[in-house]
C-alpha cells in the first residue's frame, strides 16, 4: 500500500522534519505568537460546523507544510480513495475497512467483492427501527405482557464502549421512561449491579457478539438468561422476549433461545471499535430513538466526506493526526490528554483509548517489519473542569510535555444561570495557561517573595488544540467521533501499520482459556506454567477454599 520500499524514516519529508524539528524546537509560543498577530485566525480550520483552532501548538507554516509533505509522499491520499472503495486494507486479516458503509445514503455504492453493501446495511436498520419504534412505543411486551422498562447491553469493547460513550453522550435526547445500563466485564460485580433493582419481567437484554462465542459476553448472557428464569418461574419460552440477538452466528443464537428473527447483523468489514453506527448501535437507538440515530449517522456522513474530499491542509482529521505525528515522533511525547468540556462526553476519553489504542499500538508495519519509530500514544482525560482540580498540575508544571485537545461547545443543553460562561471561560484560560505560562520576572513583578517565586512559574509551551462546536447534538456527536476515527486513519496510514486488526488482545484470551479448567481443577491436580503463574494458581485455589 505504500508509494516506495523505503522506509517510513527514510524518507526525504522525514528527514526533512527532523531538521526543521532541530530548528525550531527551542521556539515558544510567547515567540509565536508575539512574531504572527494574526496566528489565531490564520491557524485554525472549520468543516461541518466543527472549529479547530490549532495556533497553540509548537509549529510554524513550515512546519504544517512539511507534515502535509509526509502525508503526501506516504500516499495517504490513496489510503483514504482504497478505503472508501472497499479495497482489502486490513491486511493481515483480508478485509475491507468500512465503517464508512454504515452511515452512507441509500443511493450509495459502496462494493466489497463486486456487492453493493449499502443495501444490506440498510435493511439492518429498517429492521432496528422497526424493533426500537415497538419497544419504545410499549407495542413490545415481555413474556408476562407487560411492556419493556430496562433495557441492558451486554457486550465487550467495541460492543459496549461505543453504546456506553453514546448512551452517555446523548442522554439528553433519550427515552427518561427507559432505565440502560451495560455490562461488559465477566467480574460477576457487574452483572449483579445491573439487574439488582431491575423486574426480570421488564426487562430487555440486547447480547452484542458476532460470533455468539465471545467469552466475557456469553458468559454474562448465560448468567443474565438464569437470572431472568429464575424470576419468571423458570419457563425457557420467555427468553425469546426478553433477549435479542446483535450476531451473525444463527445457529448459537437460536441454541440460545433467542427467535433469530430478532437477530441483528452486521459484518467482518466492520471493525469492532468501528461499529456503534452498525447493529451493535441498537441500544442506542432504542435509547434516543430512530430520527436521532439517523441524525448521528449523518453527522458521521459529513465528516466522512470532509475527510475523504478536503485538501490536507484544510481537513481537520488529517491535522489533527498530523500534529499527533509530531508530537509522537519528534517530540518523544507518548500521551495525549482528550479534555471535553461537557458532562455528557465524560465516557468519550474512555471511548478513545481504545478506539486509537487498539487501532495504532502496533510494532511491526504492513509487511511484517519492526517500526522505525514511536505508534499509537496513550489517550486519556476526563471532563473539565473536574480535571484541573486533579492531573492539570502535572500538565501545568510537571515535567513531561502532554499534547491536549479541548472540546467545548457554545450552548449547554441545561442552562443554568452563569455555569455555561464559567465552564468556557475556564476552556480558554487552560489553553492560555498552557500556551504562555508565567514568567519568573511576572511571578516577582506581583510581588511574590523570591523563596516562592520559582513554585510559581508556569513554563508554558505546552500545545493545545480547542475543538468548539455549537451544541452537542446527536449530529455532532457523529462528526466529532468520525474526526477521530479518521485521525488515527490518519496516523496509521503514515505509520504504514495495519489499524484494523488487533492480535495483541488474542494472546491473553488463549492463555486464560487454558487456566480456567486448572483453577476449578482438583487442588492436587499439576499446573505447568512458569513459576510465578503456578503459585499464583495455586494460592488462588487456596483462597477459593479449593485447597487443603
Amino acid at each position: 500500500m505504500t508509494t516506495t520500499a523505503l522506509s517510513l524514516t527514510e524518507r526525504a519529508a522525514w528527514k526533512s522534519l527532523e531538521a526543521h524539528y532541530e530548528k525550531i524546537r527551542d521556539l515558544h509560543l510567547r515567540q509565536l505568537f508575539a512574531d504572527d498577530p494574526t496566528r489565531g485566525e490564520r491557524m485554525a480550520a472549520e468543516a461541518c460546523s466543527l472549529y479547530l483552532d490549532y495556533s497553540k501548538n509548537r509549529v510554524t507554516h513550515e512546519t504544517l507544510k512539511l507534515l502535509v509533505n509526509l502525508a503526501e509522499e506516504t500516499g495517504l491520499r490513496a489510503r483514504i480513495d482504497a478505503m472508501f472503495r472497499g479495497d482489502k486494507i486490513n491486511l493481515t486479516e483480508d478485509r475491507a475497512v468500512l465503517h464508512v458503509a454504515l452511515r452512507a445514503p441509500k443511493e450509495a455504492s459502496i462494493l466489497v467483492d463486486g456487492e453493493n453493501v449499502v443495501p444490506h446495511v440498510h435493511a439492518v436498520l429498517d429492521k432496528m427501527t422497526d424493533f426500537s419504534t415497538r419497544v419504545r412505543s410499549g407495542d413490545w411486551k415481555g413474556h408476562t405482557g407487560r411492556r419493556i422498562r430496562n433495557v441492558i447491553n451486554i457486550g465487550i469493547g467495541g460492543s459496549d464502549l461505543g453504546p456506553v460513550m453514546a448512551y452517555e453522550a446523548l442522554k439528553f435526547y433519550s427515552d427518561r421512561a427507559l432505565t440502560f445500563r451495560f455490562v461488559s466485564n465477566v467480574d460477576d460485580t457487574d452483572l449483579a449491579e445491573a439487574t439488582r433493582d431491575l423486574d426480570p419481567a421488564e426487562t430487555l437484554f440486547v447480547v452484542a457478539s458476532k460470533t455468539f462465542t465471545t467469552l466475557e459476553t456469553m458468559t454474562n448472557a448465560h448468567s443474565a438468561r438464569d437470572w431472568l428464569l429464575n424470576g419468571l418461574g423458570g419457563d425457557a419460552v420467555a427468553v425469546a422476549r426478553h433477549f435479542v440477538a446483535v450476531s451473525t452466528n444463527a445457529a448459537k443464537v437460536a441454541e440460545f433461545g433467542i427467535d433469530t428473527s430478532n437477530m441483528f447483523e452486521f459484518w467482518d468489514w466492520v471493525g469492532g471499535r468501528y461499529s456503534m453506527t452498525s447493529a451493535i448501535g441498537l441500544s442506542t437507538m432504542l435509547a434516543i430513538g430512530s430520527d436521532h440515530f439517523y441524525a448521528m449517522l449523518d453527522g458521521f456522513h459529513q465528516m466522512d466526506e470532509h475527510f475523504r474530499t478536503a485538501p490536507f491542509e484544510r481537513n481537520l482529521p488529517v491535522l489533527l493526526g498530523l500534529l499527533g505525528i509530531w508530537y509522537a515522533d519528534f517530540f518523544a511525547t507518548q500521551t495525549v490528554a482528550v479534555l471535553p468540556y461537557e458532562q455528557y462526553l465524560k465516557r468519550f476519553p474512555a471511548y478513545l483509548q481504545q478506539l486509537t489504542m487498539e487501532s495504532n499500538g502496533k510494532h511491526v508495519t504492513l509487511d511484517g517489519t519492526r517500526v522505525g519509530c514511536d505508534t499509537g500514544p496513550i489517550y486519556w482525560g476526563e471532563p473539565g473542569t473536574n480535571g484541573q482540580h486533579s492531573f492539570y498540575q502535572l500538565i501545568h508544571q510537571g515535567t513531561r510535555l502532554i499534547p491536549c485537545d479541548f472540546i467545548a461547545f457554545g450552548q449547554s443543553l441545561n442552562p443554568l444561570g452563569r455555569h455555561h460562561d464559567m465552564l468556557l471561560a475556564n476552556v480558554f484560560a487552560q489553553s492560555e495557561a498552557l500556551a504562555f505560562g508565567k514568567t519568573l520576572d511576572q511571578v516577582r513583578g506581583e510581588g511574590t517573595p523570591d523563596w516562592l517565586a520559582p513554585h510559581r512559574v508556569f513554563e508554558g509551551n505546552r500545545p493545545s488544540n480547542t475543538i468548539l462546536a455549537e451544541r452537542l447534538t446527536p449530529e455532532m456527536l457523529g462528526k466529532l467521533v468520525a474526526l477521530y476515527e479518521h485521525s488515527v486513519f490518519t496516523q496509521g496510514a503514515i505509520w504504514n501499520i495495519d489499524s484494523f486488526d488487533q492480535w495483541g488482545v488474542e494472546l491473553g484470551k488463549v492463555l486464560a482459556q487454558r487456566i480456567i479448567p486448572e483453577l476449578e481443577d482438583m487442588p492436587e491436580s499439576e499446573v505447568k506454567h512458569d513459576s510465578s503463574t503456578n503459585c499464583l494458581i495455586r494460592r488462588y485455589r487456596k483462597l477459593k477454599g479449593t485447597s487443603r
